[in-house]
């Protein structure tokens, strides 16, 4: 005759209580050996059941204060009438103008260097550093010997002007000429100078230093 239901009960209930003193006779070896089960790991992170938090997305600079270079160049008495002349949609309301932010000064805002084109070529008539002073931008620098065009160069501002010779065309100039400035105090200060022919595979050829940068 078969086992009736109290049997298979109490069977049941023996082979459950074996199964968990098995159980918790494994887990206390397992501990006093030093296991390497989850509790040797800590607590779970929640990122390793949910993923990976997003890193917070860089916020801009406190120092960049974004400006009007049109209204900028055409608003500055010390920029030629030549160059605002220049300074003229080439199409629609598109202006040739270049403009790099940073910090050349040392001012609590970022300095302003822009470079005013031509339309047809692309060709640098000028080239200017604003510096915040007492909530406004005053020209610090301006160079105006076309072909010039200056940039930012790891804190100090490098301004270059290609060279033509006779017969060059503009699309074609024979080398050009590479001025770094540093600020000093409450001016621009030529630091170095070299030239490059583009002509000339050895590379560039050093050359004197100016004594000052351009008149402000």
């Amino acid at each position: 005759m078969g086992a009736g239901p109290s049997a298979r009960g109490s069977a049941q209930a023996v082979s459950t209580a074996v199964a968990v003193l098995t159980a918790l006779a494994l887990f206390a070896t397992a501990c006093a050996a030093g296991g390497t089960g989850a509790r040797d790991e800590g607590p779970a992170r929640a990122d390793s059941v949910a993923g990976a938090a997003p890193s917070p997305a860089p916020s801009p600079s406190d120092s960049y204060r974004r400006v009007n270079p049109v209204t900028l160049v055409k608003d500055d008495p010390k920029v030629s009438t030549a160059v605002k002349r220049e300074l003229k949609p080439c199409a629609a309301d598109e202006y040739p103008v270049d403009v790099s932010y940073g910090d050349l000064t040392g001012a609590t805002v970022d300095d302003v260097v822009v470079n005013v084109l031509t339309c047809g070529d692309a060709v640098g008539v000028g080239a200017y550093v604003y510096r915040s002073e007492g909530g406004r931008y005053e020209n610090v620098f301006r160079s105006e010997e076309s072909p010039v065009y200056a940039e930012i160069d790891r804190g100090d501002l490098t301004v270059t002007k290609q060279v033509y010779e006779k017969g060059d065309p503009v699309s074609s100039p024979s080398g050009e000429n590479v001025i770094t400035y540093a600020w000093k105090t409450d001016r621009f200060d030529a630091v170095s100078a070299h030239h490059t022919d583009y002509g000339d595979t050895v590379g560039g050829v050093a050359e004197p230093v100016p004594s000052t940068a351009p008149a402000n």
